[in-house]
């Protein structure tokens, strides 16, 4: 926390803050993640269910190795996603950031012939400079981060085309070590960092300072200001590790595919919403498990593989992707009117 006011490091928040954050997130010291999470598993275990009755090759170490290798990009956005949305604001702009990454990537390291290392900072470093500029418009400017980061989803898509010439980069085998399955495991090194980054979320949120700065400014940002706290510095700081977030999400994704495409990520801010939003994060702000949003994750991936597995066209995925944000968000509504009267 390094970058955070001198007043704030290794000092506790103010007993009101704190006790804030504990009454918006009963979960604050991790119980409330398991809660959270128990019927989401619960739902994922009776999708299994389902589509292995309706598919015959669903339950095959194929689909589960496949599907563990394709979530990565997605499940590293969503740890962002969370922590934006608990926070009060919310990014669209993740996905076209992604390609941008990407592209940056793949140029690169096949047109500048960087060293493998330089370009995976470069492209986390685009992702960083995204969150880093949507941050500060957002606070600067009180303008609200929906409409920045729909722009900068335009720019960084636009980025993207540029970079690559609108064609594919075809970058081979120069990053199988983090795409190629450990022979062992059968999953990538990409899925292992991906799982060990939700962790760290969860941790980042349950047991530090700005974690509880997080709910607080989410629950009520006016309170926090009053309190003597500057709510700015943790809200571009949000913003920005969602972007470095979604530079890293882009490494993974050239990795699996060993190409570049600059249409990658278009509606993956969508899917990162829903299972955000599947979790139980509000997006109100001031509640949310990246733990839980991490389970979201799998019941979309295990959703859309399923779909595709009985036939499913793309616009049937889609619909069933929207309603399914719909009824989370209708839930999530009901919860909080339930919340509220109790």
């Amino acid at each position: 926390m390094t970058g955070l006011p001198k007043r704030w490091r290794g000092s506790q928040p103010s007993t009101s803050v704190d006790d804030r954050a504990q009454q918006a997130y009963p979960g604050m010291r991790g119980r409330g993640a398991i809660r959270e999470s128990t019927g989401l598993v619960l739902v994922l275990v009776l999708l299994v269910a389902l589509f292995s009755v309706t598919s015959e090759h669903f339950l095959s170490r194929v689909t589960f190795t496949t599907l563990a290798n394709q979530l990565p990009a997605l499940a590293v956005i969503v740890v962002g996603m969370t922590l934006v949305l608990i926070a009060g604001g919310i990014d669209l702009s993740v996905g076209s950031v992604m390609a941008l990454g990407a592209a940056v990537l793949g140029v690169t390291l096949t047109r500048w012939q960087w060293p493998v290392p330089l370009a995976l900072s470069a492209c986390v470093g685009v992702g960083v400079l995204a969150g880093l500029v949507n941050g500060l418009i957002t606070v600067r400017w009180s303008i609200p981060s929906f409409i920045v980061t729909l722009g900068m989803l335009e720019i960084a898509r636009g980025g993207a085309y540029v970079a690559t010439d609108s064609r594919s980069v075809f970058v081979g085998s120069a990053l199988d070590g983090v795409g190629a399955p450990l022979p062992v495991l059968g999953v990538s090194p990409a899925f292992l960092v991906a799982a060990l980054l939700v962790v760290a979320g969860e941790v980042l949120l349950t047991r530090t300072v700005f974690g509880r700065y997080l709910v607080a400014i989410g629950t009520n940002r006016e309170a926090v200001r009053l309190s003597g706290i500057a709510p700015a510095p943790v809200e571009v700081a949000v913003f920005t590790l969602s972007g470095a977030l979604a530079g890293l999400a882009g490494i993974f994704h050239v990795a699996y595919l060993e190409s570049v495409d600059p249409n990658a990520g278009i509606g993956l801010e969508l899917s990162a919403i829903a299972a955000v939003v599947i979790g139980g994060t509000s997006l109100m702000g001031g509640r949310g498990s990246v733990v839980a949003s991490f389970v979201g994750v799998l019941i979309i991936v295990v959703l859309q593989a399923g779909l595709a597995q009985i036939g499913a066209t793309e616009p049937t995925k889609r619909i069933v992707t929207g309603l399914v944000i719909i009824t989370a968000v209708i839930v999530d509504a009901w919860r909080r009117r339930w919340q509220k009267n109790r």
